[in-house]
């Protein structure tokens, strides 16, 4: 309700004393503090971007919160995901996220949805918010959450995050552009490493999910110049900003329905090849290397494909670091087979999925090999509990 009825919406004397500073400020004022407490946003996430864009929107007074997630609290999160605490570990964080907000804001009513946003169920979470933000971190939720945003013709204040840097804009907004037209195309899968993959500076997220509440707050007040029509680019590294330009591309597709966003960014396919290479690809358990290793033997080579900051953080003794980017590129392979030199090759990464892909690169090479299942995270998880977990 983004022109609601100001005369129908009071403020209590605890909300004068809570939203002062608000209220002295001339863009804001007692009508704008009307304006958010009248609001409805919901946040797809609560992760990196949504912890930081949940505290700022219920601290701010938005009247009505919506949260979509399904995850549980990770000791790992907690170096970002600020809305979350040590005693919330292993319980859901929407539940987590709602005791925090109502800790900032009593008078926000805050609505929870512990499921995976679907093609199914989106249009149906959506509808009844003024606002969408997306926190989510990966590309068939975000084409999702476009395309109902734009079916339903709301605003998609729309951030991202890896690594050191970030990105932010207001999609669907008064005729502006939408996703697909920064996006028209989803690029191949595992191309673009996921924040667990590739990690994430913590604070980036904090800077980049604050940007997305205070586009929030500016649509719902009516001012200021929102972030529609261009692509914040940040770098947190060189502290930078950038700029981009988005239009409207006016060719791109109409959006008539919500479709299947796994297949359209072809997830299965990609899984179902990943499948196809692993079946010829032999696997041994974290137990049977604990065994081979006890015995002595010396007629393998425990290879490591992680990359080198992750062997500084733990190994398994004994293995020979060759990073996945290396075999990938080629100049690993000579290496392999420089290290092998007539031995059987037993390869692990953090969880299997790089190794196996390393051995189906190394196989086309005529270099056949064994997979650790579960990789290092089993052997901490089931033979050597000294050995850290990341």
């Amino acid at each position: 309700m983004l022109n609601p009825n100001l005369d129908e919406i009071q403020l209590s004397q605890e909300e004068y004393e809570r939203f002062s500073r608000h209220l002295i400020l001339p863009e804001v004022g007692l009508e704008g503090q009307k304006r958010l407490k009248a609001a409805s946003v919901l946040c797809i996430g609560t992760g990196g971007l949504g912890a930081p864009l949940l505290l700022y929107l219920a601290a701010a007074g938005i009247g009505r919160i919506g949260i979509v997630d399904f995850d549980i609290v990770d000791r790992s999160n907690l170096q970002r995901q600020v809305i979350h605490g040590t005693s919330w570990v292993g319980k859901p964080k929407i539940e987590s996220a709602k005791e925090r907000i109502l800790e900032i804001n009593p008078h926000c009513q805050v609505d929870l949805y512990e499921t995976r946003l679907s093609s199914e169920n989106a249009l149906e979470i959506l509808k009844p918010y003024d606002i969408v933000a997306d926190g989510t971190d990966n590309f068939p939720t975000r084409y999702l959450v476009n395309d109902a945003c734009v079916l339903l013709d709301k605003p998609n204040v729309y951030g991202s995050i890896f690594r050191f840097e970030g990105q932010a804009t207001v999609f669907n907004y008064r005729g502006g552009p939408n996703y697909r037209d920064l996006y028209p195309e989803p690029p191949p899968p595992g191309m673009v490493p996921s924040c667990a993959e590739g990690g994430v500076l913590g604070v980036l997220c904090g800077i980049i999910g604050t940007i997305q509440a205070t586009e929030t707050v500016k649509i719902i007040l009516g001012k200021g110049t929102t972030l529609s029509g261009r692509l914040l680019l940040y770098n947190a590294l060189d502290m930078k900003f950038r700029e981009l330009k988005l239009r409207p591309n006016p060719v791109r597709p109409v959006i008539e329905k919500l479709v299947d966003y796994e297949q359209f960014c072809g997830i299965p396919q990609a899984k179902a090849e990943e499948a196809k290479q692993q079946m010829d690809i032999q696997e041994m358990t974290v137990q049977e290397l604990k065994q081979l290793l006890d015995s002595g033997a010396d007629d393998f080579v425990l290879l490591d494909v992680r990359n080198p900051h992750e062997y500084e953080i733990a190994k398994i003794p004994g293995s020979v670091l060759v990073p996945l980017p290396d075999i990938e590129n080629g100049e690993g392979v000579e290496k392999v087979k420089e290290i092998l030199n007539g031995h059987r090759l037993i390869a692990h990464c953090k969880a299997g999925l790089r190794s196996a892909k390393a051995l189906g690169i190394l196989k086309q090479a005529g270099i056949e090999g064994t997979n650790v299942k579960g990789g290092i995270t089993a052997w901490s998880q089931e033979i050597d509990p000294s050995v850290p977990q990341y």
